[in-house]
């Protein structure tokens, strides 16, 4: 847009929640994830850090990214055909590939010659609602390029979601160019989720906007809605959004999620009971059941429903990946 106050970009490829097929004709189909894949260091700690020395924390190694585990989340739930594509470097691309292959994600992973895979910090307060801080090292997973794309991995596909994370360097916004124009071109639905207020900011409102125009469902979080807007209540935010993109839910945390359509708020969902643990995660298995469902043909409420669900599972547990088993 061209302001804050001014017009967003629209033009989505096919409207949302209507009755969903593959590429190929098949109902159904399957859901191709683009993003990034990381591994988290999660460190839980109770209360405030203590600078300049010690302080007490769990920590854990494990597999995550905001791709990545929106597309664990979405087999979790249901999804038969789950895949990821996907950059990391070569230290750790056998682990990533067997973690993700056991969640029931089948995964095209590049490896980078040059980068190591990228890294996350997640600091865990869990005296604050287990409220996390990332610190984040890309490494390779925003090396994504047009040259790991084909328009072939969009085979038998029903729906396309894009990680925001793909935003915010030059090689990854130009494989999002590529990969939404075939999109369109074979009429298959795009989705994003905006992924970071703070790398949002950096980037600047008005590109990223530009970069999704076309996109069929927006994911927000609160504070990515209020920002994409300038609007400070999150029911305005929302319906703002959706007078530009066909379909916004707007994730709210503990408070559920909003479903936005034609400029106005059609729904309000509530969260699910959960005693939160680590939050780390719970927007991506939002993401994941949300999109699991919309393709397994449920209306946007009932697929927000399962959002909600699955974030509730997800704070409850360490990582941002769903339990195994």
């Amino acid at each position: 847009m061209a302001g804050r106050d001014g017009p967003l970009p629209g033009g989505a490829v096919n409207p949302p929640g209507t009755h969903e097929t593959g590429a190929d004709g098949r109902a159904g189909g399957a859901l191709l994830v683009v993003g990034d894949v990381v591994t988290d260091v999660v460190a839980r700690h109770r209360g405030a850090l203590a600078p300049g020395t010690d302080t007490a924390s769990a920590i854990r190694t494990l597999p995550g990214g905001a791709g990545a585990n929106v597309a664990c989340w979405a087999a979790r739930q249901g999804c038969a055909d789950v895949r990821l594509l996907g950059r990391v470097g070569a230290d750790a691309a056998g682990w990533h590939e067997r973690e993700l292959r056991e969640a029931g994600v089948l995964p095209r992973l590049v490896v980078d010659p040059e980068a190591a895979t990228g890294t996350v910090i997640c600091l865990v307060d869990t005296e604050a609602a287990a409220e996390r801080t990332f610190l984040t090292d890309s490494g390779a997973s925003l090396r994504l390029d047009p040259d790991d794309w084909s328009p072939g991995l969009l085979d038998g596909v029903a729906r396309l979601h894009l990680s925001g994370y793909l935003f915010f360097s030059e090689p990854s916004r130009a494989l999002v160019s590529v990969a939404l124009a075939s999109a369109r071109a074979r009429g298959v639905p795009v989705s994003v989720d905006p992924a970071s207020a703070g790398f949002l900011t950096e980037l600047g409102v008005d590109r990223f906007l530009a970069l999704v125009a076309g996109v069929d469902v927006l994911l927000p979080s609160r504070d990515e809605a209020g920002l994409l807007t300038g609007l400070p209540d999150p029911a305005d935010a929302a319906a703002k959004l959706s007078r530009f993109f066909p379909l916004v839910v707007a994730k709210q945390g503990a408070e559920g999620a909003l479903i936005a359509e034609g400029g106005g708020v059609r729904a309000r969902v509530p969260a699910a009971p959960a005693v939160p643990r680590d939050t780390t995660g719970a927007g991506d298995a939002f993401t994941g059941a949300f999109l699991a469902a919309l393709i397994a043909g449920a209306e946007p409420e009932d697929a927000a429903a399962r959002g909600c669900a699955a974030g509730a599972l997800a704070v409850g547990k360490v990582g941002g990946r769903p339990p195994m088993g």
